[in-house]
């Protein structure tokens, strides 16, 4: 099951900037198949813990079995946007360390039956967490061709977004789209030729604002992050992977925020709004992976880790 899942992305720079040989209690917010998590524990300090928290079912049983010889590491089932809830009974009200890499695992996409991929024949599903009632079938044949073309637009930034939602709408009123590659197909026949000819496969953006949208990954995560970054003890380190523009907007102006967080206007002679700087941004720009490590793991490109300390 190990080789299944992705090689964590940027391992050495995340070990860094977590430093987790100081000790104390870590958690990894999206623990996938465990690859990050398995460098922070080889590195924990005497006497540190590490929780790792995937919606996944088979995630978890992966992870479990890969880092069964750590006694520091507890698997924990649930989204990362419940942190503090999915940890008070472990009696953790406080973390030293938090990683999330917000990028789908290798597995979920390279398992056909997942529903995740253009690539692969598979009915549409995309849920990470299989125990939720909405999937990509629900999305792709029951929305309406407005929230269609608004998810597509904003999730995917997909310029075609309203010929691709009309193709969706026009294509399922005979019958529903129950397959990846009809949707892909769908998908390919409303972008005009001249734009298929370069660059990634067509149905790639309108696949990502999709899932997207299934998951929740982006409703919500302003307040997740903010969440998580306020989680952290005094000293405590948050690293936050993302893979596109939209997460890594998100979680810049967290940062950003949660250190400059005064809202007085500039005239004023002294603050007086009373909100106090939590957090100090350690990666000014955001960390991309090496040319040595593009070689290897190609879905490394359009990675972004930004970094932050709680004051």
């Amino acid at each position: 099951m190990e080789s299944c899942y992705h090689v964590p992305i940027m391992l050495g720079e995340v070990l860094e900037l977590l430093s987790p040989e100081r000790g104390g209690v870590f958690v990894d917010g999206t623990l996938g198949g465990g690859g990050h998590s398995s460098g922070i524990l080889s590195r924990l300090g005497s006497g540190g813990k590490l929780f790792g928290i995937d919606r996944d079912d088979e995630a978890i049983a992966a992870a479990s079995a890969r880092l069964s010889s750590f006694p520091a590491f507890t698997a924990v089932h649930g989204n990362f946007f419940d942190m503090a809830r999915l940890l008070e009974p472990y009696g953790v009200t406080g973390a030293d360390g938090i990683l999330l890499d917000l990028g789908v695992s290798s597995h979920q996409l390279d398992d056909a039956s997942r529903g995740f991929s253009y690539g692969a024949d598979a009915k549409l599903d995309m849920r990470m967490d299989r125990t939720q009632q909405l999937s990509a079938y629900e999305v792709v044949n029951g929305y309406s061709e407005r929230k269609l073309f608004e998810i597509i637009r904003d999730y995917g930034e997909e310029r075609f977004a309203h010929r691709i939602a009309s193709a969706i709408g026009k294509a399922r009123e005979s019958a529903p789209i129950e397959s990846t590659t009809e949707l892909a197909d769908v998908i390919k026949r409303a972008i005009p030729a001249a734009n298929r000819r370069e660059g990634p496969h067509p149905a790639k953006r309108t696949f990502q604002a999709i899932r997207i949208e299934v998951n929740g990954e982006l409703a919500g995560l302003e307040k997740a992050i903010t969440n998580a970054a306020r989680f952290l003890n005094p000293g405590g380190v948050i690293a936050v992977i993302t893979f596109h523009s939209l997460e890594d907007r998100i979680v810049k102006n967290v940062f950003k925020t949660l250190q400059h967080p005064c809202v007085c206007p500039p005239s004023a002679p002294v603050c007086v709004c009373g909100r106090k700087q939590e957090l100090e941004i350690i990666t000014g720009k955001p960390v991309t992976a090496c040319r040595e490590e593009l070689e290897l793991n190609p879905r490394a490109r359009s990675a972004k880790l930004r970094a932050a300390k709680h004051v």
